[in-house]
């Protein structure tokens, strides 16, 4: 084993005695164990850390290690100590990047909440194990190993991580759902006092000779900590305020970051406070997101997750001999204590909640997350085997434990909390159920600044007014990088402009010099959400469900750049694909091409907006026809209703769809011979190709096409669907925000709310009121 690499058998060698060919092996079989098991199991609901695990026990003493042979070639005692190192590397990085992405004035942030929740699921927990382990300590013959480590595992099994509530609801896509941002600033409480009752235990437990040696450390880790504050900190903020805003981070401050791991981790175990607290404390200092810290963590996190941690968690299970558990007697006594602690800090994470009406089924998936074990607790199960504070029996029944909690837990949380299910909404908000003469709720999601003239002219086409203003919440979509938990925060505006402001900034100055240009006809409330992609519509959603909004304006996945060119976002597809499904009220996709005229707020009112309405029938146009409506009561929009009509058997419809598009098309015919700023248009079509005539006609006469999304199902629909079989908006939405249609005018989608409590027909109404157009 002195060699590095091996000559190749061709020589005589065997390539597994020498280091390079072992390790790779080892990685090798890692990987195709692990990723198999995590193909197997994700369909039951499976979080990877359980694969991770299994696949560790598999390949160690409990199964195939149980061969001599493949033990002592495959994972053999001295081979096994690069690998370990390996792991153990792989976890230093892992609690510096949490360490990034952690926000510390988090704490201060937690409401009394989040407070009463960590410290009731702490120590309800704390007390009924421990509890539990004082009469088994006094009415069983216990082994001394056993005693020993009881009152330990009872503060362990007390402890909510925040790393392992941080990864669990990365996991399951809760990161910036109700529970989720509940459960981040929760677990910080816990951790606090899970360290708490630590320090006190270590200190009542003192003696003598290791009083000097605690003094030692504590001196150390307080004047590390001043290094850390009042050297690195000051150093990590100049490097941020150097680098511009949008522009990648130099090399040489990622450089300087990685040394400054390495040193950290080093001094750690110099002073004896351990690689993984030095590591975690660097990383809290550097400010989490954008730039610094999202460089960090987008450079590091796909190898650290993918490759180093798997080796962490498949070295556990490699630790794990199952067949060390020699008494059932000793596997019911932890078990039972795993239970009770189980048991006591799901009642203790539920009362705040349902005190606060949390429905109690949420609080019950919300106290199930306050119960996952991950990282954290291996970490700590392997020091203490390491230090033998621990024997192997306790250790692999610890790690059997973990496995079976978190894998109940996970499909548990799966199967009964629904962020959306709050979505549900108990009355209509919808434009046509709007009443006239009443303040209008608009939310305008915006991912970046190219989106605002668009929503800006429609905006203005809306017609703010003093008898019917618009009340309209922004809100900045920013990607979650670099950071552990989500954030929906109000703007605050600095008390001194900056020279150098920020992409947000420079969108919600926009729309407050907007907001001047309407005074009093229209309020601007900016907002800012930092979520993953995968969730980010948990934040449009939970923000119009709490401002009662009425009309959601979300940008086109597509952004039209140079000429006819359209750049795509998977990302922005998928969140207005769940925002259209989940939304409490209706919602436009707003199709911006590139060819914008300045917004009216800048140029002044335009001479003419012409605007066009599609008409087919159902419940989407009569919406769009309703929001047409209120646009004409402004003097400088023209509206074209094109209603387009054919044999019964073309276009579809229910009998009282079709009443119901009949009653408002009466009305808008009605007053189409009372406005000169109305025309109405009635297109006969036969199929799909007569649909398409008529808007290839239409290129560069408007500047708003409007139509609904989803239309009733007939043979026209289905012939406009085979020209784009894979699309969110509808048949005829889709040929307009085609690449080949090159029409000038903004296209806007709009889809009647459909999340209503108690329906489940988008086409029933509780009233149909009538809309002056």
């Amino acid at each position: 084993m002195g060699q590095i690499n091996s000559r190749g058998l061709w020589y005589g060698d065997n390539p597994l005695d020498f280091h390079v060919p072992l390790l790779l092996l080892q990685l090798s079989l890692i990987s195709i164990f692990y990723r198999t098991l995590y193909f197997l199991l994700k369909p039951f609901g499976q979080p990877s850390i359980v694969s991770q695990i299994i696949s560790g026990v598999i390949l160690g003493p409990s199964v195939l290690g149980r061969s001599a042979e493949f033990a002592a070639n495959v994972f053999p005692t001295k081979g096994n100590t690069l690998l370990e190192t390996f792991a153990i590397f792989g976890f230093m990085l892992f609690i510096f990047l949490i360490g990034v992405k952690m926000d510390p004035t988090i704490i201060l942030k937690s409401g009394k909440r989040a407070v009463a929740i960590g410290l009731l699921g702490f120590f309800v927990s704390y007390a009924l194990a421990g509890l539990l382990a004082f009469v088994l300590q006094k009415s069983l013959s216990l082994d001394h190993d056993l005693s020993t480590v009881l009152p330990l595992l009872v503060v362990l099994q007390s402890l909510t991580a925040f790393p392992v509530i941080a990864c669990f609801l990365a996991e399951l896509k809760l990161l910036n759902s109700e529970i989720g941002n509940l459960a981040a600033s929760s677990s910080i409480v816990c951790d606090i006092c899970y360290w708490f009752v630590m320090a006190v235990r270590f200190a009542t437990r003192t003696t003598e000779k290791s009083l000097a040696i605690s003094i030692g450390t504590i001196f150390s880790a307080v004047l590390f900590i001043i290094f850390l504050v009042f050297g690195v900190r000051p150093g990590v903020m100049w490097a941020i305020r150097h680098t511009p805003e949008g522009k990648p981070v130099k090399e040489i401050y990622f450089f300087a970051v990685i040394v400054g791991v390495m040193v950290c981790g080093f001094m750690g175990e110099v002073i004896g406070l351990s690689s993984f607290v030095t590591s975690f404390l660097l990383g809290l200092v550097i400010p989490d997101g954008p730039p610094l810290g999202a460089a960090l963590v987008e450079r590091l996190d796909c190898f650290v997750s993918s490759l180093l941690m798997p080796i962490f968690f498949t070295t556990c299970g490699l630790r794990m001999d199952v067949f060390a558990i020699k008494q059932l007697k000793n596997v019911g006594v932890i078990q039972s204590l795993v239970l009770v602690s189980f048991f006591g800090k799901t009642v203790g994470t539920m009362v705040p909640p349902i005190f606060c009406r949390m429905p109690i089924r949420d609080a019950l998936s919300f106290g199930l997350i306050m119960n996952s074990k991950g990282i954290v607790e291996l970490a700590v199960l392997i020091g203490w085997k390491l230090d033998n504070v621990i024997n192997e029996e306790c250790f692999a029944i610890m790690i059997i434990s973990v496995v079976i909690v978190t894998g109940v837990i996970s499909p548990l949380v799966k199967a009964l909390y629904d962020p959306s299910r709050r979505f549900i909404a108990y009355r209509r908000r919808t434009i046509l159920h709007h009443r006239r003469n009443e303040e209008l709720q608009i939310l305008a999601c915006i991912h970046k600044q190219d989106n605002v003239p668009a929503i800006f002219n429609l905006l203005s086409a809306s017609n703010p007014t003093k008898e019917s203003p618009i009340n309209l919440v922004v809100l900045h979509l920013v990607k979650l990088v670099g950071r552990a938990s989500s954030l929906l925060i109000t703007h605050m505006p600095r008390e001194k402009p900056s020279q150098h402001p920020t992409e947000s900034e420079r969108i919600f100055s926009a729309f407050e010099k907007f907001e001047r240009y309407y005074s009093g006809h229209l309020r601007v409330h900016c907002y800012k959400g930092i979520s993953p992609y995968a969730t980010m519509h948990n934040d449009v959603c939970s923000l119009a469900l709490e401002k009662r909004t009425t009309f959601i304006i979300i940008p086109f996945h597509k952004q039209w750049v140079i000429g006819d060119r359209a750049e795509s976002s998977y990302a922005f597809r998928h969140l207005n694909k769940n925002v259209l499904d989940k939304a409490p009220c209706s919602v436009g996709v707003l199709i911006d091409r590139g060819n914008q005229r300045k917004p009216w707020s800048v140029v002044g009112p335009p001479a003419l907006y012409r605007v066009a309405v599609l008409f087919f029938g159902g419940a989407d146009d009569r919406e769009v026809l309703a929001y047409a409506g209120r646009m004409l009561e402004d003097s400088n929009v023209l509206v074209t209703l094109l209603r387009f009509y054919s044999s019964a058997e073309v276009v579809g419809g229910t009998s009282r769809s079709k009443m119901l598009d009949t009653d408002i098309l009466s009305q808008f015919r009605l007053n189409a011979f009372r406005n000169d700023r109305v025309s109405y248009q009635e297109e006969m079509v036969m199929n799909g190709n007569g649909v398409l005539v008529v808007l290839k006609s239409m290129e560069n006469a408007y500047d708003l096409v409007m139509v609904g999304r989803r239309h009733q199902e007939s043979r026209l629909m289905s012939d406009l669907r085979k020209l784009n079989e894979h699309g969110e908006l509808g048949a005829v939405g889709e040929i307009l925000a085609a690449t080949d249609f090159r029409g000038a005018a903004s296209i806007l989608v709009v889809q009647q709310q459909t999340k209503l409590w108690g329906l489940h027909d988008p086409e029933e109404s509780t009233r149909l009121r009538r809309v002056n157009i």
